[in-house]
């Protein structure tokens, strides 16, 4: 029999739910930024005069998402109004309209407003095959980015980087500003762990626009047989990397407002762990918590959201731990990952369960990490390993940077 105190955990869960769903949350990325006297910072999609003209008289295909909008207009409706022949879309990890839950295969589909075709790049089908750019002229990739390694965006864009590079096709990046672009943190990944969540040398947290970062990839021959794809990039008008870029509508299911944003890049390291981040719940990485963590002011119960966890970890349980809204601005403020929370659970939890699952040295990017908290080392000493490698890349960053540096 599930507890009263359970009961109301789930009605509440359900409630805000149905709020986060029907577009409530988007409502919580409210516009700041660092300074009153900033300049409105523009993503490169607005600043149409830059590239329609490089678009006229070509067949298209478009990288987009709901993020991929001119203030409400999205920029496929942008493009045909402006008499472009848009033929194709590929949508990334959840979806075109970007309601998918995460890891769930996406299928090929019709987009009902134009009646184009949209090519799932997730799942099975992540890079597009040369009989999905069979008469395409030219390729635009505008979508909203985290700066986070293990973010599954820019791993779409290097792989249509890979395709344009091998069919000789251009790719224009109108580019946007990145939330967590005002740092760069965390460990280097071993190149021997590549994946989906992760595929060059760099940090957890990198510091860098889609646009730089596609300008890197190319630069140091990240693309697979060393080839460069022939890169065309809209920069975003006064952006810099010191600026708080808030975002103007949720990048993903999950990530809800500001505060999951700038969480993110560290609780994402508990998907590696038995440890809920929430999914399933009202605040998805804001929280974090297991049943067998003591049970003090804060718990939850994950249970399944239709279009954002259908099937979260730790469904149906009672899990204790801690609500880090409020730690969210000083992450802001510190510009740094945050290892404390893990560090603490792993103490806790461990030795009652199998702590760390084998997903966790996909995420991190090596063994390392992991060894080093099963080793018993502290935040301090951790940190301080990662040092060598982040001035390394932070060399390497540095040439091509498009903005202003936070140092």
């Amino acid at each position: 029999m599930i507890s009263k105190r359970r009961s109301i955990n789930y009605i509440i869960v359900v409630l805000l739910a149905f709020a986060t769903v029907s577009g409530f949350s988007q409502n919580l990325f409210k516009s700041k930024t660092k300074s009153a006297k900033s300049k409105t910072i523009l993503p490169g999609a607005y600043l149409t005069t830059d590239y329609i003209s490089l678009l006229k008289g070509k067949k298209v295909a478009i990288i987009a998402n709901k993020t991929s909008l001119i203030n409400n207009t999205h920029l496929v409706d942008t493009l045909i109004a402006s008499g472009i022949d848009v033929v194709k879309i590929f949508g990334p990890e959840h979806g075109f309209r970007g309601d998918q839950p995460d890891g769930k295969e996406v299928d090929n589909s019709i987009d009902p407003k134009t009646g184009i075709e949209i090519v799932s790049l997730y799942g099975n089908h992540r890079k597009p095959t040369p009989g999905d750019l069979e008469n395409i002229e030219i390729v635009v990739f505008d979508i909203q980015d985290v700066g986070v390694r293990f973010y599954t965006y820019i791993s779409t864009l290097t792989l249509v980087m890979e395709a344009c590079a091998e069919g000789n096709i251009p790719l224009i990046i109108t580019d946007r500003p990145n939330p967590n672009g005002f740092y760069v943190d965390g460990p280097i990944l071993d190149t021997a762990f590549s994946s989906f969540v992760g595929m060059h040398p760099v940090p957890i947290v990198y510091g860098m626009t889609v646009a730089e970062y596609a300008s890197m990839v190319n630069g140091e021959k990240w693309l697979q047989g060393g080839k460069t794809c022939e890169l065309t990039v809209i920069k975003c008008k006064n952006y810099t990397h010191k600026s708080l870029y808030q975002l103007p509508i949720s990048p993903s299911p999950n990530l809800q407002d500001m505060k999951s944003v700038y969480l993110y890049p560290s609780l994402c390291l508990f998907e590696g762990t038995v440890v809920s981040v929430g999914r399933g719940t009202e605040s998805p990485f804001k929280v974090y918590g297991h049943p067998m963590l003591p049970c003090g002011s804060y718990s939850f119960t994950p249970i399944p959201i239709v279009g954002v966890s259908e099937d979260p970890p730790l469904k149906g349980q009672l899990c204790c731990g801690q609500n880090l809204s409020e730690q969210a601005e000083l992450i802001s403020k510190d510009g740094k990952l945050e290892l404390s929370w893990l560090l603490d659970s792993y103490s806790t939890l461990c030795p009652q369960t199998d702590f760390f699952k084998p997903y966790f040295d996909k995420l991190v990017g090596s063994t390392l990490l992991r060894q080093q908290i099963e080793a018993g080392m502290n935040e301090k000493e951790i940190r301080q390993s990662w040092q060598t490698g982040l001035q390394e890349f932070k060399e390497i960053r540095e040439k091509y940077l498009l903005y202003d540096d936070f140092e």
